[in-house]
């Protein structure tokens, strides 16, 4: 199986593309976390683009999320909501049919950011995608360094654990009676 890392944050320090990279070098045998990476590239939504033509960057990322068996979103909180480049790709992949009944699993690298998690997740079901019913991944790694991070995600209990929820996530991906809205 294949995954798409989505980061809520452009940092290149960001705490939750720190724990999407845990999750791509602690992924099992047999199942690929792909980093996304073209977020930062979207043009501001606008749907008189998207009706006429679907700019570049907004194709690339409907091809990668239409490719990938299920999405991993890790994102911060701003605001008590969603990050605008994060919104800002929902909203253009919203009329599209790559995201209805695509496995989606949130994760997170704080264990404050309730009010994101429940907007991503009305987004998502909004948007028809299979949301993954288990609880969330946590882990809490506000204000560490990014080589402390690393440090405790690379611990063996830690990338024990990372295998399973990913182990976990496979078979909520393959399994063709899990509801679309968790």
């Amino acid at each position: 199986m294949r995954f798409l890392a989505i980061c809520g944050s452009l940092r290149a320090a960001s705490t939750n593309r720190i724990l999407l990279e845990a999750f791509a070098r602690h992924a099992p045998e047999g199942i690929a976390v792909v980093m996304c990476e073209t977020i930062r590239d979207l043009p501001l939504f606008d749907p008189d683009r998207d009706d006429e033509y679907r700019p570049s960057a907004v194709a690339g990322l409907a091809r990668q999320v239409a490719e990938a068996d299920g999405l991993i979103i890790a994102s911060p909180e701003y605001a008590h909501g969603i990050p605008g480049p994060l919104k800002n790709a929902l909203d253009w992949l919203v009329s599209g049919s790559e995201i209805p009944n695509k496995p989606v699993m949130l994760v997170h690298a704080s264990v404050r950011g309730l009010c994101v998690r429940e907007h991503l997740s009305e987004v998502l079901k909004t948007m028809s995608a299979k949301l993954h019913p288990g609880p969330a991944f946590e882990i809490h790694l506000v204000g560490k360094s990014p080589e402390e991070a690393r440090e405790m995600l690379d611990r063996p209990r830690m990338r024990e654990h990372i295998a399973g929820v990913l182990a976990g996530f496979v078979a909520f991906a393959a399994d063709p009676d899990a509801s679309a809205n968790g």
